[in-house]
C-alpha cells in the first residue's frame, strides 16, 4: 500500500506558492509515494494540473480528496479550521506555521491528533542547509524588495552619461545583511546602484564588501567584540547605539532606497527608521519595509500598502516571497522533499524522533505538544515559606531533645 501525501490548494490570503512542483512530484513518487493534489493548487505559481499529472500526481477536485487517508499533507501555509477537520488523526501535517504567534493553532492540532513538522524552525546545521525555508525564502524576498523599490524609484538605477546629460547613479542602503539584505545588496549592486549596508554583526562587514557594498557603521572596540563564538550579536551599550543611531540617521538623508530586512524570532521587529530619518530623505526616495508584517522596521510603515510620508515612499508588501510564487514554490517544495527523504524509507513513513532534525522541527506528536519552546511548562512545587520551613526545623530539634530526655532519665 502507498504511502499517501495531499497538496491542498491554499486558502491564504495573499498566498499564491504551492508546497509540490513536477519534479518534487516525480522524486516523491519514485520513493513510493502516492502524491494527490487538489485541482488548481500550482495555478498561481505557473504549475498546471496537466504539469503535476505528467509527473505522476493524482489531481482530485477537493482538499477533502486530496488529504482523506493521507499519512502526510504538506502545505505552505497554516491551515484553517475547517481543513484539519479534513485529516485523519495521527496525520503529519508539515507546513510554514508563524509558531511564536500561533499558540492557538498548535493546541488545535494537538487536540486533533495531528502531528506536526513546522519548517521556520528547521536547525542551523550543516546537514539541514538544504531544508532551510527561511534562508530559501529570504533570498528571493531580498531580490525583491530591490525589484519592488525599482518599479516605485522614479529615476534610474545605473549612471548613464548621455548626449543630454548624465543620470547620476541611484544610492541603496541595506539595513541588515543577513539572507535577505545580502541578496538585495547583489541585486542592487548589479542594477549600477552605488551600495552601502550596515549590521551589527562584525562579520558581515566582509561580507558587504564581497558584494561590492560599502559598510556602515562605528567600528570602535565594542563592535569588534559585539559577536559571539557561535556568530550571534552581543547586546550593544547606551553609548554605542546612540553613536550609531547617529551616523545611520545622517547617512539615511543622502540616500535614495532604503530597505529593512531586520526580524527577531517570536519578537516585534525592531524600529530602524524613524519617522524623523522620513522626513529627512529627499522627495521621491523610496523605503521597502520586508518586516511590516511583524510590526515593521519603518515607524512609518503600514502591512499591505504602498503609502507615501513626507514625500517619501514606504513599500510594506505582505508575503514578498509569494510575489515570486514560480521560483519561491519551486524552493519550498525542494525544501519538503529534502526533509521529507529522511522520513520516507521503502515507501513507508519511519521517523526517527530521536534524529536532531526532527526534535528541531516537530511541534505536535500524538496529541500533545512536544517542541521545548512551546510545550506547557509545568510549575515547579511550591515551596515551604521560610517561617514555616523554621519553624518545623524548631520544633523537630525540640522533640529530638524530648526524646534524649526521656532516654537519659530511664
Amino acid at each position: 500500500m502507498s504511502l499517501k501525501i495531499a497538496v491542498p490548494k491554499t486558502t491564504t490570503l495573499h498566498e499564491k506558492r504551492v508546497a509540490a512542483s513536477p519534479e518534487t512530484v516525480k522524486k516523491l513518487t519514485a520513493l513510493g509515494c502516492e502524491v494527490r493534489i487538489e485541482s488548481g493548487a500550482g495555478e498561481n505559481a505557473a504549475m498546471t494540473d496537466d504539469m503535476f499529472k505528467e509527473a505522476g500526481a493524482k489531481i482530485v477536485k477537493s482538499a477533502a480528496e486530496a488529504c482523506k487517508g493521507a499519512q502526510i499533507v504538506l502545505s505552505v501555509q497554516v491551515p484553517s479550521d475547517d481543513e484539519i477537520g479534513l485529516m485523519d488523526k495521527g496525520t503529519l501535517l508539515v507546513c510554514q506555521m508563524n509558531p511564536y504567534n500561533n499558540a492557538a493553532l498548535m493546541k488545535k492540532l494537538a487536540s486533533a491528533g495531528i502531528d506536526s513538522f513546522v519548517m521556520e524552525l528547521v536547525p542551523r546545521i550543516t546537514r539541514a542547509q538544504a531544508m532551510d525555508v527561511l534562508s530559501s525564502q529570504a533570498n528571493l524576498a531580498g531580490y525583491k524588495a530591490v525589484l519592488d523599490a525599482a518599479e516605485h524609484f522614479g529615476r534610474a538605477f545605473p549612471m548613464m552619461m548621455t548626449a543630454a546629460g548624465t543620470v547620476p547613479p541611484a544610492k541603496v542602503f541595506i539595513m541588515g545583511a543577513g539572507v535577505a539584505g545580502l541578496q538585495a545588496i547583489a541585486t542592487a549592486k548589479r542594477l549600477g546602484a552605488v551600495v552601502s549596508a550596515t549590521d551589527v554583526r562584525p562579520a558581515a562587514k566582509e561580507q558587504v564588501q564581497s558584494l561590492g557594498g560599502s559598510f556602515v557603521a562605528i567600528e570602535d572596540e565594542e563592535f569588534k567584540e559585539a559577536e559571539t563564538a557561535g556568530g550571534y550579536a552581543k547586546e550593544m551599550s547606551a553609548a554605542y547605539k546612540k553613536k550609531q543611531a547617529a551616523l545611520v540617521e545622517e547617512h539615511i538623508a543622502k540616500q535614495d532606497i532604503v530597505i529593512t530586512t531586520a526580524l527577531i524570532p517570536g519578537r516585534p521587529a525592531p524600529e530602524l527608521v524613524t519617522e524623523a530619518m522620513v522626513k529627512s530623505m529627499k522627495p521621491g526616495s523610496v523605503i521597502v519595509d520586508l518586516a511590516v508584517e511583524q510590526g515593521g522596521n519603518v515607524a512609518s510603515s503600514e502591512a499591505g500598502k504602498v503609502v507615501t510620508k513626507h514625500g517619501v515612499t514606504i513599500v510594506g508588501h505582505k508575503n514578498v516571497p509569494s510575489r515570486l510564487a514560480a521560483s519561491a514554490g519551486a524552493l519550498y517544495a525542494k525544501n519538503l522533499l529534502n526533509l521529507l527523504t529522511l522520513l520516507i524509507k521503502d515507501g513507508k513513513l519511519e521517523i526517527d524522533w530521536e534524529d536532531d532534525i526532527i526534535k528541531g522541527v516537530a511541534v505536535t506528536k500524538s496529541g500533545a505538544i512536544i517542541h521545548p519552546q512551546f510545550a506547557d511548562k509545568k510549575e515547579p512545587a511550591k515551596k515551604a515559606p521560610a517561617k514555616k520551613a523554621a519553624a518545623k526545623k524548631t520544633a523537630a530539634k525540640k522533640k529530638a531533645a524530648n526524646d534524649t530526655e526521656d532516654k537519659e532519665s530511664k
